[in-house]
């Protein structure tokens, strides 16, 4: 049979199943991912199979990125499984080809004139990349064409949270402008294989520089929406010795950076050369945030928080594809339950309505001094309101005619001030399952603000996190009573997924149930597979997993193991790219031991991901692929 004759059959037993699958390993080009075509319209099941968390039986497991779990694919009485792999673009700190040719820094940092920023600790004075890789997506563009035979051109946006270290040890986090990069990748057409192309590290002084860039999403209209975390205290800016290195760094200067210019939401589009150009939306909200996620009207768009007194924010654009303008709004949680995660009505806040041309033009103008006044202790005076801010109490008196600048600029003293429910911890991923109308948000840790009550949320839940569920409906009216003109507005929550601490330790070292999640973070969901996959940014598993949760079945599975110490990832789950699906997944930082967790492990893998990834300097950036056929049930039923 040609190549062509068997590339056809493939896409049509593909389209006949219903839905595509996932890449297949390079070594196993031309493996055929059903056996037979199925009628039309037969619904398409998937199911993955959990593997076993590694242990100190096979301490190599646990010091690299270990997958050992499978996908089953079934339709009708047809079932086919298949073993799961992972394969890399690149570990950080690798030199690759460059999208304008040469050879160029996987992770690499550059400062303000897109000059490498160097390592003045290191006796070759090297220059700084990141051992952190987050966010990711994966997109197509119309029109593009790869050079090799047999190939389709795609793209890859990665961006970069931080550098743990320096050559000295010395922490380098929050002092450095984070990159974001595109790669140019070429699809094999028969096995889904994606080959490194080019690199090309995106111009960010237009935007000022990148601060702390953590989870990302892709957008319906296919750019890829960045984040700023933990966004900068301008009120405390003149004492912020890690602002003032990131700075330096930057510009050169440790004075020059604004503050107001960061914590905001970047946008990058990507290019058909493989470059990509980025601007930043002043209009969404300066706050922490993790991982965006827009509702399938391609206007309204759900946003984590990852801080201590954080909340649950919501934008809606003035028009689909177009984030430039629109209305911000924060949750009010309206308490029902506080046992085993709690749950609640909510109900929204309307913060204001802005462009980002005129959030970006108070920003280069004002000082804090010029928007609010900040007291740590009881002034003892009527015109200051008390508030909770990142997990103390602050008294707040905001200037009379800046209330747009408050609303976006001093976003969590602003909302919290307007009455929001500025009481969560580290909410983090967010994701939409369209189909059943519910978001999904990662809670991280579940302590502190979300018991105590400081901002209106008082539960009860464990330090292993949770993953709580939002319906979502039309029709709801904000606290001014006008209308949300929105049919994606969250209006009640309560936890899918929780985890489970131990009262003591295990034998491994874990200090909560390793075999349920704890401390989720990055969030997808699968329409075609039905699937939320759960990503972990744990201190309290000793190895971080990847999961699967099958919201009809409820079944949650492990299917992926990062090197002990490092966080999962960049995750970003694509149903169908050209007749194949992805699953996208990165670590950072493999080895950042804590103690007690780690304390049984250490000494034994250290050496092992030392050698592994350069010294703990570099981190992978790649995806789950087919590895094999594992089994063939053709004519069993699925019971």
């Amino acid at each position: 049979m040609s190549d062509s004759v068997s590339l056809s059959r493939r896409r049509a037993l593909q389209l006949l199943s219903g839905m595509p699958m996932l890449p297949l390993a390079s070594s196993l080009a031309g493996l055929p991912l059903l056996a037979e075509a199925s009628p039309m319209g037969m619904p398409v099941r998937y199911r993955f199979g959990a593997m076993a968390a590694p242990s100190l039986a096979n301490p190599a497991q646990m010091a690299e990125t270990y997958v050992a779990s499978t996908l089953t694919k079934g339709v009708g009485r047809h079932l086919e499984t298949y073993a799961l792999g992972y394969e890399t673009f690149f570990l950080t700190g690798e030199t690759v080809p460059g999208a304008e040719g040469g050879m160029t820094l996987a992770g690499g940092y550059y400062n303000i004139n897109n000059a490498p920023i160097l390592d003045t600790t290191s006796p070759d004075q090297r220059q700084f990349f990141s051992d952190c890789p987050d966010g990711m997506s994966l997109l197509t563009l119309p029109k593009t064409h790869s050079r090799r035979r047999g190939c389709q051109r795609v793209y890859a946006v990665v961006q970069f949270e931080y550098a743990t270290k320096n050559v000295a040890g010395a922490s380098m986090y929050g002092r450095l402008p984070s990159p974001i990069a595109v790669l140019a990748l070429d699809q094999d057409e028969r096995t889904g294989k994606l080959t490194l192309e080019s690199y090309s590290n995106v111009d960010t002084s237009g935007v000022h520089g990148l601060w702390i860039t953590c989870g990302a999403s892709r957008s319906p209209w296919n750019t890829h929406l960045s984040s700023e975390e933990y966004e900068p205290d301008a009120v405390t800016i003149a004492g912020n010795a890690q602002f003032k290195a990131f700075s330096q760094n930057l510009y050169g200067d440790p004075n020059a950076a604004n503050p107001y210019h960061y914590g905001h939401l970047p946008e990058v589009t990507v290019h058909p050369n493989g470059t990509g150009s980025i601007k930043k939306h002043y209009c969404m909200g300066r706050i922490s945030h993790e991982l965006v996620e827009v509702m399938p009207d391609e206007r309204t768009v759900l946003m984590g928080d990852d801080a201590t007194n954080g909340g649950l924010f919501m934008f809606v654009a003035d028009r689909a594809r177009d984030l430039s303008a629109g209305t911000l709004y924060v949750a009010k949680w309206l308490q029902k339950t506080a046992a085993n995660g709690g749950s609640a009505d909510i109900e929204w806040v309307r913060l204001g309505h802005a462009t980002s041309d005129e959030i970006k033009a108070l920003a280069d103008s004002l000082t804090a001094a010029d928007i609010v006044d900040v007291k740590t202790s009881d002034p003892s005076d009527p015109g200051y309101t008390k508030i909770p801010f990142g997990g103390k109490t602050q008294w707040v008196k905001f200037v009379a005619g800046q209330e747009k600048a408050a609303a976006f600029l001093e976003t969590h003293r602003y909302a919290a001030y307007k009455g929001g429910s500025l009481g969560f911890t580290k909410m983090e991923g967010t994701t939409v399952n369209a189909r059943d109308k519910i978001a999904y948000s990662a809670i991280s840790y579940v302590q502190t603000a979300m018991m105590n009550g400081s901002g209106g949320i008082s539960i009860q839940g464990p330090q292993a996190g949770m993953v709580y569920a939002w319906k979502l409906d039309g029709g709801q009216s904000d606290d001014t009573g006008a209308r949300i003109r929105s049919q994606w507005v969250p209006i009640s929550g309560s936890p899918l997924l929780i985890g489970e601490d131990l009262v003591t330790p295990d034998a491994l070292g874990n200090l909560s149930n390793p075999d349920k999640i704890a401390n989720p973070d990055n969030l997808k969901f699968s329409e075609t597979m039905r699937t939320l996959f759960i990503g972990e940014d744990s201190g309290r598993h000793v190895n971080n997993f990847l999961w699967a949760y099958n919201v009809d079945s409820g079944e949650l599975s492990r299917i992926l193991s990062c090197p002990s110490g490092a966080e999962s990832t960049g995750l970003h789950a694509v149903d169908d790219v050209n007749g194949f699906s992805y699953i996208m997944s990165n670590f950072q930082h493999p080895g950042d031991w804590e103690s007690p967790l780690h304390d049984k492990v250490k000494a034994v893998l250290e050496p092992l991901e030392s050698a592994n990834y350069n010294g703990k300097f570099s981190a992978a950036v790649g995806y789950l692929t087919i590895a094999g056929r594992a089994q063939h049930d053709g004519d069993r039923h699925d019971d």
